[in-house]
């Protein structure tokens, strides 16, 4: 049972030393037990308190790394039901199937699809995630003949090997060994072959059940087998049990601190029809999956599912935000045109995407704004034009251009005067309101 604020505040030193970020012990003990915050933020704590503590203290979904290296993607770690209470901490993992029946030739294909589908969207790096070695031959020697070709030419990408045979597991798991691998398909046949393979490879063991009472007692097996790290699947396969099992489950884990339910879930979303398939994942996205499998790369899909795990796994109280520099756009020579704008994400990708449809080589300065869009940050006082004027001498890009025109955002017309006196010797000149007026202003000019 979890223990209580003041049940974790007799535990800790009670110096109220502030080295925790927390103004007092006893705040800092009642974040522990809403699990909003983690015992290694206190350096005193003894080392009885610790062992003592540290399930208290844990998040009620366990943390997980799968896979390892630049790849390595962590699951779980989640402490609340919605993402408004705080935000969802490590997002969803995309996989995609590769069967052991696949010729050599579609194996490449997918492997080259799931390494060619990162894209760049509002600053972040989003790609599938990992691949699923399916045993859909059953014979052993055909999985690990893929599981050999995958880790040759996906290297670095994490790993799913899915079998009931803990024979072709080993051998399999032997291709990405140290690698954080995750063995799935230990069921209540197999769970004791399944876990000591596992085990042997420092692999994530995958759980399947039929229903959350087997699940229950297939966790429970797998932990007094000394298995610690497991990924959980209940059985469902159609939309309305996926969300109905997954909101059980991830419940259970943060309401009641039922250990048993305390894993991170996969989620096999495959279908032949690609809309339905992305329907399906779309349920896992929003409702607690860690792992969703898909059957393919398409890149409508993959566009469409990156953008909702992105949004969903965003902090809803902190904008998204780009970093503060002078981009340049295109080829920029020292008489081409310098803009000025905000570092909210949205605004900067706008704005530059814009700019690149111009045709017209820019520099786009980008200022720290907290994140704010142009108008926001104007009336919140951080968009004003003392700090404008800091930024463009502090960034010395003085340096870089031959012209002293600055052009900022229309709807800041009233800083025009202002900068010019903070500015000396640069002109400023009001650019459109709207983002799409940018490439016949930039044309004009």
């Amino acid at each position: 049972m979890a223990l209580t604020g003041v049940e974790i505040f007799k535990l800790l030193p009670k110096t109220n030393c502030k080295k925790c970020g927390h103004p007092t012990c006893l705040a800092f003990a009642m974040k522990l037990a809403q699990r909003q915050a983690s015992l290694d933020a206190c350096p005193d704590v003894s080392e009885d308190a610790k062992k003592l503590l540290g399930e208290a203290s844990a998040p009620p979904v366990r943390p997980i790394t799968f896979g390892a290296g630049d790849k390595a993607v962590k699951l779980g770690e989640e402490t609340v039901l919605f993402r408004h209470e705080k935000k969802f901490v490590n997002p969803c993992a995309f996989a995609v199937e590769i069967k052991d029946t696949s010729r050599e030739a579609d194996v490449l294909k997918t492997i080259e699809d799931v390494l060619g589908s990162e894209i760049d969207r509002v600053g972040q790096k989003l790609r599938v995630d990992a691949i699923l070695i399916s045993n859909a031959s059953g014979d052993p020697k055909a999985l690990e003949s893929v599981s050999r070709l995958v880790s040759e030419k996906a290297a670095g990408v994490p790993v799913i090997i899915s079998t009931t045979d803990a024979g072709a597991a080993v051998s399999a798991l032997g291709y990405f060994k140290d690698k954080r691998p995750v063995l799935f398909g230990a069921n209540a046949n197999n769970i004791e072959s399944m876990a000591k393979a596992a085990g042997s490879f420092k692999a994530i063991l995958g759980v399947t059940a039929n229903g959350l009472d087997e699940l229950i007692s297939l966790t429970e097996k797998a932990k007094s087998l000394g298995t610690e790290d497991l990924v959980v699947d209940p059985g469902a396969r159609k939309a309305g049990g996926i969300i109905e099992q997954n909101t059980i489950i991830r419940r259970a884990a943060i309401k009641k601190n039922f250990k048993s339910l305390g894993y991170p879930v996969i989620t096999f979303a495959q279908r032949d029809d690609n809309m339905l398939e992305s329907l399906i994942a779309v349920a896992g996205v929003a409702k607690y999956s860690s792992i969703i499998v898909l059957s393919s790369v398409t890149k409508w899909k993959s566009l469409a599912l990156f953008t909702l795990r992105q949004n969903i796994y965003t902090d809803p109280q902190v904008p998204m935000q780009v970093e503060q520099k002078i981009y340049k756009i295109g080829e920029p020579t020292p008489e081409s045109p310098l803009m000025i704008t905000t570092n909210f994400s949205l605004t900067y990708f706008i704005v530059s995407g814009e700019v690149e449809n111009s045709r017209v080589p820019s520099r786009l300065a980008v200022m720290d704004c907290e994140g704010l869009s142009v108008l926001t940050a104007w009336a919140a006082g951080k968009f004003t034009a003392s700090k404008i004027a800091q930024f463009i001498k502090e960034a010395g890009i003085e340096n870089e251009v031959s012209h002293r025109e600055l052009i900022i955002p229309g709807y800041v017309a009233i800083l025009s005067g202002a900068i010019e006196d903070k500015l000396e010797g640069w002109k400023v000149t009001v650019g459109p309101r709207e983002a799409n007026a940018i490439p016949a202003f930039l044309k004009s000019k």
